[in-house]
């Protein structure tokens, strides 16, 4: 499969429904993580090719405002079913060059899917209002209309679904896009501008321009005054750089950043519902993931069954290629992300924290790291305040619920969180005090297509999902009219 898969990706740039060549010939080369082999060479854009997909989405405009909301939504419709329809082949590319599992790929291409499907349907229920003004001298008229031409910016982790979950809601508003992927996964963003394409996309609405050249991407389309808005999923750190870029001409901004989620086990949880939602919580894509917990803050009275139990699971995963039989956990990324998270449990160990399983690089090709837990970690170790990004669960005690909070509260991020107890409404008290955009309550996985996802503090501004993510992409316009 894996030969037929490449095959059908296009490894140019789609520009203005063109599949066309960077405009100084160059490329890069997208490796495989899992046995760092080369998968392909994706063409390159430079400055020039930004502005040529700047104006074929410029041009687009017009017309796809135009179009009836109905018309829009039935070729949102349209992805969605190629898109499931297609799904083998899909999860098969994104466990190529992301290093996801089977069965994590296949979650994310029908999450992924489902935004289609979701804007689908809001599509036509974008609906503006109609009031009479208080003091009776006007009717209140508030028009919803498209932002304008958006700059998107997905990361690698995942390649699909963060692509869809800013498209869809764009091409539902009316507005038209340039989607930048990510150097490291770039071939799914490829793939998916093809299937828009046959699902009845015109030329020129969605332009995918994948590059090397990132900063001079962002820099050269933000500086254009065509452009009215970015979204962008990544590091806070980049997400500064991009908010500083577009407040030179007060750019419409929505940034999905950084996170560093606390799990909160109470003294009276279940230990089977939390042991299971701390590894879905955990183990996601390895640990890649912008909402994955991150620390575990456990109650003292419990923390010693916990972490056996969860170091007992942990270390039975198995350890793989994606596409292989009965692998559980893939590669990372790349050789810089395995070292990180090598470097940040070596120093914890370093000062005298215990490793409970796991603990070290697995040796040869690839970039895997085993399954890790643990515990008796030092505040003054870098883990305590990193984000791991990686298959590593760092557990620490807490005696009081005022005690957990504050230190889950403890981090400039604020994008989710978890609490895990067997009375729910104290547990509905504790994630109220939790600084986080989207909270999990006795479960690991919480993203829904249909919910509001964003963090609050500096991970991130706005939301994306549910109506607020079609609202990112829409100005409202008043106007005062009296008949």
């Amino acid at each position: 499969m894996t030969n037929d898969v490449l095959k059908t990706v296009p490894l140019e740039l789609y520009i203005n429904g063109q599949w066309l060549p960077a405009s100084d010939g160059g490329t890069f080369t997208v490796y495989n993580p899992a046995n760092e082999e080369a998968l392909a060479s994706v063409a390159s854009a430079t400055e020039a090719d930004a502005l040529k997909a700047v104006d074929a989405a410029h041009r687009a405009g017009e017309a796809w405002q135009a179009r009836a909301p109905r018309e829009r939504a039935e070729i949102l419709r349209k992805a969605f079913e190629l898109m499931t329809e297609r799904r083998e082949a899909i999860a098969a590319l994104i466990s190529l060059e992301e290093g996801k599992t089977r069965a994590e790929a296949l979650g994310e291409v029908a999450y992924a899917a489902e935004f289609f499907r979701w804007y689908a349907e809001e599509a036509v229920r974008d609906q503006g209002m109609l009031a009479r003004s208080p003091a009776g001298a006007n009717n209140i008229l508030v028009q919803h209309q498209p932002v304008g031409v958006c700059l998107l910016i997905t990361p690698w982790n995942f390649p699909a679904a963060m692509g869809t979950r800013k498209i869809a809601p764009a091409l539902a508003a009316g507005c038209t896009t340039i989607l930048k992927p990510a150097s490291e996964t770039p071939l799914t963003a490829l793939l998916l501008a093809g299937l828009l394409e046959e699902a009845g996309v015109p030329a020129g609405v969605v332009n995918v321009i994948p590059s090397k050249r990132s900063s001079v991407m962002s820099n050269s389309i933000l500086g254009d005054a065509r452009v009215r808005k970015i979204s962008f999923t990544g590091s806070t750190e980049v997400g500064r750089l991009l908010l500083a870029k577009a407040s030179e001409r007060v750019v419409n901004c929505s940034m999905e950043l950084g996170g560093n989620a606390p799990f909160v086990v109470l003294d009276d949880a279940d230990m089977d519902v939390a042991i299971e939602s701390a590894l879905v919580a955990k183990m996601r894509n390895a640990g890649e993931s912008c909402i994955g917990a991150n620390r575990f803050y456990v109650h003292s009275s419990i923390i010693d069954e916990f972490s056996r139990r969860l170091a007992e699971q942990m270390g039975q995963l198995k350890v793989g290629h994606g596409l292989e039989q009965g692998v559980d956990v893939g590669p990372l990324v790349n050789a810089s992300t395995r070292d990180k998270v090598a470097e940040l449990v070596d120093q914890a160990v370093a000062q005298g924290a215990t490793v409970l399983t796991g603990g070290e690089s697995i040796s040869g090709k690839g970039f895997f790291y085993k399954p890790t837990v643990i515990t008796n970690i030092p505040e003054s170790a870098d883990i305590c305040r990193t984000e791991i990004f990686g298959p590593v669960a760092a557990i620490y005690p807490f005696e009081t619920i005022d005690e957990a909070v504050s230190k889950a509260n403890d981090t400039e991020f604020g994008l989710a969180a978890y609490v895990i107890g067997r009375d729910v409404g104290r547990a509905l008290a504790v994630a109220s005090r939790i600084d986080a955009g989207v909270m999990g309550i006795n479960r690991g996985f919480v993203s829904d297509p249909a919910a509001p996802f964003g963090g609050l503090k500096q991970s991130g501004i706005g939301r994306e999902g549910s109506q607020d993510g079609l609202h990112e992409f829409i100005e409202k316009k008043y106007i005062a009219v009296d008949w």
